[in-house]
């Protein structure tokens, strides 16, 4: 049997900070060696948008001006997205795409970018002041320990009952505070790291596709296990470089 998934890439020419883009090239390359057919559609603003059409849906970062450019286009398309995810439709968010899919963003003067409502979450700027969240990332996860690289200058705070995607080894996280990154709700998953983030975790890249396998033709659809000695060796390097930081978050 031949497997096909399609994939809605939102916003790829406008929240790519980082090498996003990343995410998709390896979702790709992993479904390829598979046998598995990946067909990937770019959303971009004013285009139109089915999520019912797809069986992966990613977003990747912007800085404020890009949230700003696309915040109006995604809540327009928000309640149809947020419906689709409430039924299982596996994403993955990235940075200021992880903070519009929670309830709003607020800016360091005060301006609010409305999000979506998938994750229970708020994010606050804390000043021009303030720091921001820079360096590599470890986190214990589900899937095992993340590696990523982090730069935010929001705090992001998860409501009461919201699931972190993981709690801290190294890094800042969500705040900075409370040992938490990410956040995951139903197949949703929401993160700061960048990398790119999929190609050096390949456990991750492997549960979106297997969650969007099994939505599209049911449970018993499972995947070959690829050579991963060379993810396994950046994996390594990046939590090497991590372990060495001086900052744990314990």
């Amino acid at each position: 049997m031949t497997y096909r998934l399609r994939l809605a890439h939102l916003y790829p020419d406008v929240m790519n900070i980082y090498g996003d883009r990343g995410n998709v090239i390896a979702l790709r390359y992993r479904c390829e060696q598979r046998g598995i057919e990946l067909e990937v559609d770019e959303i971009d603003v004013g285009d139109g948008f089915n999520p019912d059409d797809y069986d992966l849906v990613l977003i990747g970062g912007g800085q404020d001006r890009e949230q700003r450019r696309i915040a109006d286009d995604l809540v327009a398309k928000g309640p149809a997205l947020k419906a689709a995810i409430d039924d299982g439709l596996p994403a993955l968010a990235v940075c200021g795409g992880f903070q519009l899919f929670g309830h709003r963003y607020v800016d360091h003067e005060g301006g609010i970018i409305p999000g979506i409502g998938v994750f229970d979450l708020e994010t606050r700027h804390p000043g021009p002041r303030a720091d921001r969240c820079i360096g590599d990332v470890v986190l214990a996860t589900d899937f095992g320990d993340l590696v990523g690289f982090e730069n935010h200058g929001g705090r992001t705070y998860l409501a009461a009952g919201q699931a972190p995607l993981g709690h801290l080894k190294r890094g800042f996280g969500n705040n900075a505070e409370d040992g938490m990154e990410g956040a995951r709700t139903k197949n949703a998953f929401g993160t700061y790291l960048h990398g790119s983030l999929l190609p050096k975790n390949p456990a991750l890249a492997d549960e979106l596709i297997r969650l969007a396998l099994q939505r599209r033709y049911g449970p018993d659809a499972t995947l070959a296990s690829l050579d991963d000695t060379t993810e396994r060796a950046a994996h390594t390097a990046a939590t090497t470089v991590a372990r060495n930081r001086s900052r744990s978050a314990g």
